[in-house]
Protein backbone atom coordinates (compact mmCIF):
# COMPACT_ATOMS: atom_id res chain seq x y z
CA UNK A 1 0.00 0.00 0.00
CA UNK A 2 1.14 3.37 -1.08
CA UNK A 3 1.31 6.70 1.10
CA UNK A 4 -1.45 8.50 0.20
CA UNK A 5 -4.28 11.61 1.43
CA UNK A 6 -6.11 9.83 4.28
CA UNK A 7 -3.27 6.78 5.09
CA UNK A 8 -1.91 6.20 8.36
CA UNK A 9 1.81 6.42 7.87
CA UNK A 10 4.29 5.34 10.16
CA UNK A 11 7.79 6.04 10.21
CA UNK A 12 11.04 6.02 12.00
CA UNK A 13 13.48 9.27 11.44
CA UNK A 14 16.48 11.13 12.27
CA UNK A 15 16.82 14.63 12.07
CA UNK A 16 20.19 16.67 12.12
CA UNK A 17 21.30 20.01 10.94
CA UNK A 18 23.56 21.23 8.14
CA UNK A 19 26.47 20.51 10.39
CA UNK A 20 25.22 16.73 11.35
CA UNK A 21 24.48 17.84 14.93
CA UNK A 22 21.52 15.59 16.00
CA UNK A 23 18.32 17.37 16.50
CA UNK A 24 15.43 14.92 16.59
CA UNK A 25 14.83 11.29 16.19
CA UNK A 26 12.00 8.84 16.95
CA UNK A 27 12.09 6.35 19.96
CA UNK A 28 13.85 3.45 19.40
CA UNK A 29 10.78 1.18 18.50
CA UNK A 30 8.13 3.86 18.29
CA UNK A 31 8.10 5.10 15.19
CA UNK A 32 5.98 8.74 14.46
CA UNK A 33 2.25 7.99 13.08
CA UNK A 34 0.76 10.90 11.15
CA UNK A 35 -2.61 10.61 8.20
CA UNK A 36 -0.94 11.81 5.18
CA UNK A 37 -2.30 14.95 3.71
CA UNK A 38 -3.65 16.91 6.85
CA UNK A 39 -0.15 18.82 7.02
CA UNK A 40 0.65 17.78 10.51
CA UNK A 41 4.34 17.04 9.63
CA UNK A 42 6.08 19.86 8.06
CA UNK A 43 4.90 20.14 3.91
CA UNK A 44 8.54 19.32 2.80
CA UNK A 45 8.71 16.06 4.21
CA UNK A 46 5.20 15.20 3.99
CA UNK A 47 5.42 16.26 0.12
CA UNK A 48 8.49 13.13 -0.43
CA UNK A 49 6.33 10.36 1.95
CA UNK A 50 3.75 10.50 -0.99
CA UNK A 51 3.93 7.42 -2.70
CA UNK A 52 6.34 5.85 -0.48
CA UNK A 53 5.60 1.84 1.21
CA UNK A 54 6.44 0.05 4.00
CA UNK A 55 10.26 -0.81 3.86
CA UNK A 56 11.27 2.60 1.87
CA UNK A 57 13.95 4.31 3.36
CA UNK A 58 15.22 7.68 2.03
CA UNK A 59 16.99 10.57 3.05
CA UNK A 60 16.07 14.36 2.32
CA UNK A 61 17.33 17.95 3.19
CA UNK A 62 14.19 20.24 3.78
CA UNK A 63 14.77 23.86 3.24
CA UNK A 64 13.57 26.40 6.25
CA UNK A 65 10.54 27.55 3.99
CA UNK A 66 9.31 23.56 3.55
CA UNK A 67 10.34 23.39 6.93
CA UNK A 68 9.82 25.65 9.79
CA UNK A 69 10.19 28.80 7.72
CA UNK A 70 12.59 31.60 8.42
CA UNK A 71 13.67 33.52 11.15
CA UNK A 72 11.47 36.23 11.58
CA UNK A 73 13.12 38.82 13.97
CA UNK A 74 10.43 40.88 14.58
CA UNK A 75 9.41 37.91 17.06
CA UNK A 76 12.48 38.33 18.82
CA UNK A 77 11.67 40.93 21.68
CA UNK A 78 13.38 42.32 25.11
CA UNK A 79 11.03 42.82 28.11
CA UNK A 80 11.55 44.52 30.65
CA UNK A 81 12.57 42.08 33.33
CA UNK A 82 9.88 43.15 35.82
CA UNK A 83 6.94 42.00 33.53
CA UNK A 84 8.15 38.43 35.03
CA UNK A 85 6.48 37.58 38.56
CA UNK A 86 9.91 37.81 41.43
CA UNK A 87 9.03 34.10 41.77
CA UNK A 88 9.86 32.89 38.83
CA UNK A 89 13.11 31.77 38.44
CA UNK A 90 14.31 32.39 34.31
CA UNK A 91 16.84 30.54 33.12
CA UNK A 92 17.79 30.32 29.24
CA UNK A 93 16.13 28.02 26.97
CA UNK A 94 12.74 28.21 28.91
CA UNK A 95 9.77 27.84 27.28
CA UNK A 96 6.64 30.46 28.36
CA UNK A 97 3.40 30.48 26.12
CA UNK A 98 2.08 33.55 25.37
CA UNK A 99 -0.84 35.34 24.20
CA UNK A 100 -1.25 37.17 21.89
CA UNK A 101 -4.24 39.19 19.25
CA UNK A 102 -3.14 36.00 17.04
CA UNK A 103 -3.76 33.43 20.12
CA UNK A 104 -0.89 31.61 22.03
CA UNK A 105 1.90 30.72 21.02
CA UNK A 106 5.07 29.58 22.69
CA UNK A 107 8.99 32.14 23.00
CA UNK A 108 11.66 30.80 24.31
CA UNK A 109 14.37 32.62 26.59
CA UNK A 110 17.27 33.31 24.72
CA UNK A 111 18.69 36.39 26.67
CA UNK A 112 18.67 37.19 30.67
CA UNK A 113 20.27 40.54 31.72
CA UNK A 114 19.76 42.10 34.96
CA UNK A 115 17.31 44.41 34.16
CA UNK A 116 15.44 42.30 30.91
CA UNK A 117 15.00 39.48 28.96
CA UNK A 118 15.00 38.88 25.74
CA UNK A 119 12.28 35.96 24.24
CA UNK A 120 11.79 34.73 20.76
CA UNK A 121 8.30 33.50 19.69
CA UNK A 122 10.37 31.95 16.35
CA UNK A 123 9.87 27.79 16.11
CA UNK A 124 13.41 26.53 17.34
CA UNK A 125 13.94 25.25 14.21
CA UNK A 126 12.91 28.36 12.03
CA UNK A 127 15.72 29.08 10.00
CA UNK A 128 17.68 25.66 10.06
CA UNK A 129 18.01 23.62 7.19
CA UNK A 130 16.68 19.83 8.10
CA UNK A 131 18.23 16.59 7.08
CA UNK A 132 16.51 13.89 7.71
CA UNK A 133 16.94 9.91 7.35
CA UNK A 134 13.66 7.79 7.34
CA UNK A 135 12.59 4.94 7.09
CA UNK A 136 8.95 3.73 6.24
CA UNK A 137 7.30 1.22 8.85
CA UNK A 138 4.00 0.69 8.10
CA UNK A 139 1.13 2.03 5.83
CA UNK A 140 -2.37 1.38 6.52
CA UNK A 141 -5.79 2.77 5.99
CA UNK A 142 -6.54 5.38 8.63
CA UNK A 143 -10.06 4.13 10.77
CA UNK A 144 -12.81 6.64 10.51
CA UNK A 145 -12.40 7.28 13.70
CA UNK A 146 -9.06 8.61 13.27
CA UNK A 147 -10.00 10.17 10.56
CA UNK A 148 -12.57 12.11 12.39
CA UNK A 149 -9.96 13.32 14.89
CA UNK A 150 -7.34 14.08 12.65
CA UNK A 151 -4.47 12.28 14.71
CA UNK A 152 -3.05 8.10 14.96
CA UNK A 153 -4.92 6.32 17.88
CA UNK A 154 -2.68 3.92 19.94
CA UNK A 155 0.82 3.65 19.84
CA UNK A 156 2.81 6.93 17.79
CA UNK A 157 -0.06 8.33 17.86
CA UNK A 158 0.59 12.09 19.18
CA UNK A 159 -1.12 15.34 19.54
CA UNK A 160 0.26 18.81 18.37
Amino acid sequence: MKITKDCAAFFNYILKDSAGNLLDQSENGSPLGYIHGLGHIIPGLEKVMEGKIKGDKFKIEIAPNDAYGDKREELVQVVPRDQFPESEDLELGMQFQVDSPQGPFVVTVTELKTDSVTVDGNHPLAGVTLNFDVEVTEVRSATAEELAHGHIHGPGGHHH
